[in-house]
């Protein structure tokens, strides 16, 4: 029996939007689902691994995700940090401002962040004057005071491994009701091609996908999960990538595929099952679930065709 999770995780971009989306706002695993990240999973360059499709970040399932659901934007970037500022100032005057990437480690609300880690984060800005930035912060900061200096610092996100900086979002609105069903229904298609590894992106040497992925990683954890990959993976990588994929497969099963979502939540019950191991360093029980994983994209690519 899947029983739908419900509670906190690092949803980030999909808590921004549904916030900025107001009531009108799908859930945020229609959301999330809709952007095709859950689709796959990958190694990039060798060191870095992500629940998610090869190839794919977040910066590329947005305006997918918009479409889907029957929604616009107006997407800003670029410029000085005076620049960005003040745009973001005349933005905030309209209404609420859907902001990142962030490099969360400069967003010292954050209790003991002093720095950059390389990890990506999204807020709602609220309110701009000379000494901070209001904002909500769906990592669990309702109204965040940022000071300007670290928010613009963060916001130029080049400690991060994608976007472009002083990237923001405004002028949401709705064009089309579409149901939930077929908001999923039409990124399918998609699916099919990230779980097929099919992309544009040009991966860094080292990077690999889905099943070879997994074995990959398998490795890595049987020696040790060194160079903070454990660390990635209890506080970050198995929290997200466990909740997507719980998504992915309540998403599946109202769109109509219910072979592909009994797939999906096989997928969500072994990538959650990593996070006992990882953090007591059972390093062989964790690889075990990780070789387990690996056939499933294939079932579920072929699921989905």
């Amino acid at each position: 029996m899947h029983v739908p999770y419900v509670g906190n995780g690092p949803y980030c971009y999909a808590n921004s939007f549904a916030m900025l989306l107001g009531t009108r706002s799908p859930s945020t695993a229609v959301i999330e689902v809709a952007t095709g990240g859950p689709f796959g999973m990958q190694l990039i360059g060798g060191e870095t691994v992500f629940f998610d499709a090869y190839g794919w970040n977040p910066e590329m399932g947005f305006d997918s995700v918009l479409t889907a659901i029957g929604w616009t934007s107006t997407a800003t970037s670029g410029g000085s940090p005076a620049e960005a500022l003040d745009r973001l100032r005349t933005a905030v005057a309209r209404g609420p401002v859907w902001v990142g990437p962030l490099e969360m480690g400069y967003l010292r609300h954050h209790p003991e962040m002093t720095g950059p880690i390389g990890a990506d984060h999204f807020v709602v800005a609220l309110d701009v004057n000379d000494e901070r930035v209001l904002v909500h912060d769906p990592h669990g900061y309702p109204y965040a005071e940022v000071p300007v200096a670290d928010f613009l610092t963060a916001w130029r996100a080049d400690t991060l491994t994608y976007g472009t900086p002083y990237t923001m979002r405004t002028g949401f609105e709705q064009v089309a009701e579409v149901s939930d069903a077929d908001a999923i229904r039409s990124i399918v298609p998609a699916a099919r091609d990230y779980l097929a590894m099919v992309t544009d992106e040009k991966m860094p040497p080292g990077s690999l996908g889905n099943a070879d992925a997994a074995h990959r990683v398998a490795e890595m954890v049987e020696a040790g999960a060194e160079k903070g990959l454990r660390e990635h993976f209890i506080y970050f990588a198995v929290r997200v990538g466990a909740r997507r994929l719980d998504d992915t497969a309540t998403c599946l099963e109202l769109a109509g595929y219910p072979h592909a979502a009994a797939i999906a939540a096989e997928q969500a019950r072994l990538v959650g099952s990593l996070q006992h191991p990882l953090v007591t360093r059972d390093f062989p029980r964790a690889a075990a679930a990780l070789r387990e994983l690996a056939p499933t994209y294939e079932r579920l690519r072929a699921a989905l065709t």
